[in-house]
């Protein structure tokens, strides 16, 4: 009973490490932009949800911009800013699928940026758009299964800037659940620390296609 209680007692200090709630505003290393793609969500847990998302033909998604360590993350970090409105939320829906998940963003990941709601959301926007997401996966008319590392080197393709070590795929209950690209408080391509580079390592993943 003592080792147990010593090993969950490590656990939880490693956890503390890796995600630092309530930090000062704007002290971070880089961001990482998380892509999802949104049939897969909705497979996993938006039909379930009914989510309005789930009725439209969006592709990959942004899921946040999150400020991050070089090993772990703040988040719920202390911010004089005021949190965003309703109508800056509901403006985000086109690329992030809900004003819900725009709010829920800010609320963790925004308020460590150091920026205003405003300020973030436009980061936010500026960093999807400065991403080419690959045309091939939209062009696919049925469900298939494939190695995740397929879904890296599209995306590598089409973005010389990107290296391997700057974007990792990450897949949830059999399916690639997003793209994770590493980029600088410029919005530029950079390494990714140890802790975010761990990529789904699926040769059968799978990839629903656009409805």
């Amino acid at each position: 009973m003592r080792l147990l209680s010593v090993l969950v007692l490590g656990a939880g200090l490693i956890g503390g490490m890796l995600r630092a709630d309530g930090e000062r505003a704007g002290e971070f290393d880089y961001y990482v932009m998380a892509l999802s793609w949104s049939p897969n969500w909705c497979a996993l847990e938006g039909d379930a949800r009914d989510a309005e998302q789930c009725e439209t033909d969006a592709g990959w998604l942004l899921h946040g911009l999150w400020p991050q360590y070089h090993r772990g993350w703040p988040a719920f970090c202390n911010t004089t800013e005021r949190a965003p409105s309703r109508r800056m939320t509901a403006e985000m829906e086109d690329i992030m699928g809900s004003g819900g998940l725009a709010w829920h963003q800010w609320k963790k990941h925004g308020v460590c940026s150091g920026l205003s709601a405003r300020q973030y959301y436009a980061l936010s926007r500026n960093a999807y758009g400065a991403v080419t997401r690959p045309d091939v996966f939209r062009k696919l008319d049925k469900t298939v299964t494939l190695p995740a590392e397929l879904v890296e080197e599209a995306f590598i393709k089409a973005n010389p800037t990107l290296e391997p070590d700057m974007i990792t795929i990450t897949c949830k209950e059999g399916h690639i659940q997003e793209v994770r690209i590493c980029l600088s408080r410029d919005l530029d391509p950079v390494p990714c620390g140890r802790d975010v580079v761990r990529d789904c390592q699926m040769t059968d993943a799978r990839f629903e296609p656009i409805r």
